[in-house]
């Protein structure tokens, strides 16, 4: 059935503001699925009565957004929604699969390495001790969407590269019987480094969005030192502000 779409030309929110606006909905919804074409400008304008350019403008923002593509000799195509994440102490892993993404993992390092600085301060252990370093590279659907790093003390865990491709890093320590209580954790943005645009599939400088977490267990324990970047082209964090 087609998307049932409408303007209102009496209210003060742009016309095309009020169409890309439903447009996202429908991404978010489902009823746009990826890769299904948008149909073009010349018949959606036609349809809503409305200027070609205002049309282009609707699908410019979307396609800046990251939820529309332009293929040349294809059209306008639909991509994958943006990934909103709580701001709540859960895994991309556990997210992605709530919001149907399809989660897929790959390993890019597995490995003990001396604790810097940095990490001895997070986790409360000597620095230049033994801690255990785990590299991935979060993706959904295929696109990659995070470089995920991580480290935590040696022997809290087994951790092998095959169940981290397999799952999640607090499922794992979940089933370890580690209980997960509350974390201490930083957002941040800034340009992508070329290793880090190659890695996630973006142009040199593009905007990455930065979390660094420690997370500790109900002793008070900490128990992870965490350090990610995520394309903010396809992701974003999501929180509530409550007046006080």
């Amino acid at each position: 059935m087609p998307l049932q779409l409408s303007v209102d030309r009496n209210s003060p929110v742009p016309l095309y503001f009020q169409l890309s606006q439903q447009l996202e909905a429908a991404i978010e919804r489902g009823a746009l699925t990826p890769g299904s074409l948008l149909g073009n400008e010349i018949e959606l304008a036609g349809r809503l009565g409305l200027s070609r350019p205002t049309v282009r403008q609707a699908i410019q923002s979307l396609v800046d957004k990251g939820l529309l593509v332009r293929r040349r000799g294809v059209g306008t195509q639909v991509v994958h929604s943006q990934v909103k994440r709580p701001l709540e102490l859960s895994s991309l892993y556990d997210d992605l699969e709530a919001a149907g993404q399809r989660p897929a993992t790959r390993v890019l390092a597995n490995t003990v390495v001396p604790a810097t600085a940095e990490v001895a301060a997070a986790l409360g252990v000597g620095e230049g001790g033994e801690v255990r370093r785990v590299e991935r590279l979060r993706l959904a659907h295929g696109e990659p969407m995070a470089y995920l790093c991580n480290v935590l003390p040696v022997g809290l865990l087994d951790l092998e590269s095959g169940q981290l491709e397999e799952t999640g890093l607090y499922r794992l320590m979940r089933a370890a019987g580690i209980t997960l209580h509350s974390a201490r954790q930083a957002v941040g943005a800034r340009a992508a480094t070329r290793a880090e645009a190659e890695r996630l599939d973006e142009p040199e400088g593009a905007p990455l969005l930065t979390m660094e977490r420690t997370t500790f267990d109900d002793t008070g324990r900490a128990v992870e030192f965490a350090t990610n970047v995520y394309r903010a082209s396809r992701y974003s964090f999501e929180f509530q502000l409550l007046v006080r």
